[in-house]
């Protein structure tokens, strides 16, 4: 579960979870539950495992990555979860030579992470690079819509047993 920022340290404890999971029953499902505000993109690019991914309040900003890499079919929101996707903001400083390379590799990771949007969603790259210029919110069915989760939960599904 990622309850709060993306930042180096979470993304550890979740990748280690995730492995650990994954190595104790390869074949059961993963169910990654998701209510961030986002936070560091190259903390959260290193989170990667075959898992369903559920939203359970907001996903916003690499949250909203996390939610949209799920496994295809397996994406999910609850009906009032929100999720917000933009381009990735960054503030050097220092020598302008300096401020020149942080802002190549700021654009080179808005390029990866469109391209990203692009594989999850199935969405034109076009259309990706004009809702994420700024700062886009959307409800679980605009995020449905959009390409960026699969479902929306309305409530919990209960495995049927096997009649004897």
């Amino acid at each position: 579960m990622l309850n709060g920022e993306v930042h180096d340290g979470s993304a550890a404890v979740i990748v280690a979870q995730l492995l650990f999971l994954e190595a104790e029953n390869p074949e059961k499902p993963i169910n990654f539950y998701i209510n961030s505000p986002g936070g560091s993109v190259t903390s959260g690019l290193y989170i990667r495992s075959p898992v369903a991914t559920v939203c359970i309040g907001q996903a916003c900003s690499m949250g909203s990555l996390l939610l949209a890499a799920g496994e295809p079919g397996q994406r999910s929101i609850l009906p009032n979860g929100r999720v917000m996707i933009h381009q990735p903001s960054g503030g050097a400083t220092g020598q302008a030579s300096d401020i020149a390379i942080h802002a190549q590799e700021i654009l080179e990771i808005r390029r990866r992470l469109n391209h990203i949007f692009q594989k999850h969603t199935n969405q034109e790259m076009e259309w990706i690079e004009k809702t994420m210029e700024r700062d886009h919110f959307m409800s679980a069915e605009t995020a449905l819509k959009y390409g960026i989760v699969d479902k929306i939960i309305e409530k919990r599904e209960v495995p049927k047993k096997p009649v004897d």
